[in-house]
């Protein structure tokens, strides 16, 4: 199976969609902050997406956990998030948390471990495959060298963080996992769909 986590009325082709309230194309209606998740098995979902949801949930250590728990081992998990350095992170008032590259690697059990963080009460474990940010204009035309120096000083130059996970559950765990991605994929912007 399938799921996009809290897709509104814009549902993924080829997903079940939930979200807490009924519309066009949510199959499983229920609160996304009440765990478990009774309507899903564990290890019953391969693939998750979740479009500008995770910067509203207020208990993210839990969400990251139950995600886990329902994805089968290898599961694609796809987390789509304003970045935390643009207004649109800010601007909305049910918005709970920024949204930063740093933020997944909390979801990675052996980075934990390496940091000592490994008493945090998380059981997740997912392997960050691929960050993808978009720059706006002008930051989009520049040259790459202007893009990272005004990413790391200024605001508004990313709209939004794209994460690509994969889901960890085999008892040995790879070393590759260690691996913190060198750095994101630039994308001009080419808005996605922001749900309300």
């Amino acid at each position: 199976m399938k799921l996009d986590i809290a897709c509104g009325q814009n549902k993924q082709v080829g997903f079940m969609g939930v979200d807490i309230a009924a519309a066009p194309g949510v199959d499983f209606v229920f609160d996304l902050e009440k765990f478990p998740w009774t309507q899903f098995k564990d290890n019953s979902v391969e693939e998750v997406y979740c479009s500008h949801y995770l910067e509203h949930v207020p208990n993210l250590v839990k969400f990251f956990d139950e995600v886990w728990r329902i994805c089968s081992n290898g599961a694609k998990v796809t987390f789509l998030s304003p970045y935390y350095t643009s207004i649109r992170a800010w601007q909305d008032p049910t918005h709970v948390r920024p949204i930063s590259e740093a933020t997944f690697l909390y979801t990675d059990k052996n980075w934990r471990i390496s940091q000592k963080l490994d008493h945090y009460p998380m059981q997740c474990n997912f392997k960050t495959e691929k960050l993808t940010v978009f720059f706006v204009p002008p930051w989009d035309k520049k040259t790459e060298e202007a893009r990272q120096f005004a990413a790391q000083h200024y605001f508004n130059v990313i709209s939004d963080i794209v994460v690509e996970l994969t889901v960890i559950k085999d008892q040995i765990e790879a070393k590759s996992q260690e691996k913190t991605p060198e750095k994101p994929e630039e994308k001009s912007p080419k808005k996605p769909a922001v749900k309300k």
